[in-house]
Parts: C-alpha cells; structure tokens; sequence
C-alpha cells in the first residue's frame, strides 16, 4: 500500500510520536500551521470520515486529541479540531485524520 499514513503507522516511515494507543497513533505535522499541530491516524487503513463507521476508533481518535492537547500543553488555552474529507474538503492524504492545533489564537483558516 503507498498510504503514507500507513508506512507511518508500520515504522516504515520514521515519525515525531505525540501518543499512541491500540487503535491509533497521534504524531507531530511535518508541515505545521500552528506551534502546536498534531496529526492522529487510525492503526486500520480508512480512506476518508466517511468510511469511518467504527465508534471505537473515532472516541480513540478523540480521546488522542485531548492527550495531545495536554502533552502539547495548550489543553488549557485552546485549541482547534479538524477533519477533511475528499477533494473540495482539501483532503490531501487518502486515510483518515484529525488535526490538533494550538499555540496561538487561530483566525478563521484552518492553521
């Protein structure tokens, strides 16, 4: 498979680990919009939020979120949650993810 999302998941691709659980792996962006930009990826290979049908792995998606938001230390003064999903979505990478960013205040754009 040439998801890079998966090659990270597998090791194959080295990565800046924030938290894993079972179900997923939360790692730094290599491509920040924030001071603090986490990006979190199921373990399972689910191409977009659509897909994603499995209660389990979004709460754990979720819960990495708040871990991230802490271990980054902007659980206190905010932070921003997003998800895009296919082209007009600008999904970029075909395995869904949920960005976590902070560190400053955010305007109306994504970072």
């Amino acid at each position: 498979m040439e998801c890079i999302f998966c090659k990270i998941v597998n090791k194959e691709i080295p990565s800046a680990k924030v938290y894993e659980d079972d179900l997923v792996l939360a790692f730094d962006d290599i491509q920040p919009q924030a001071p603090a930009h986490v990006v979190i990826v199921p373990k399972k290979h689910i191409a977009d939020i659509n897909a994603l049908d499995d209660r389990e792995i979004w709460f754990s998606m979720l819960k990495a979120a708040q871990a991230s938001a802490k271990i980054k230390g902007i659980d206190q003064s905010g932070y921003r949650l997003v998800v895009n999903c296919g082209k007009d979505g600008t999904q970029v990478v075909w395995h869904v993810h949920l960005h976590v960013m902070g560190g400053r205040g955010l305007d109306g754009r994504m970072g």
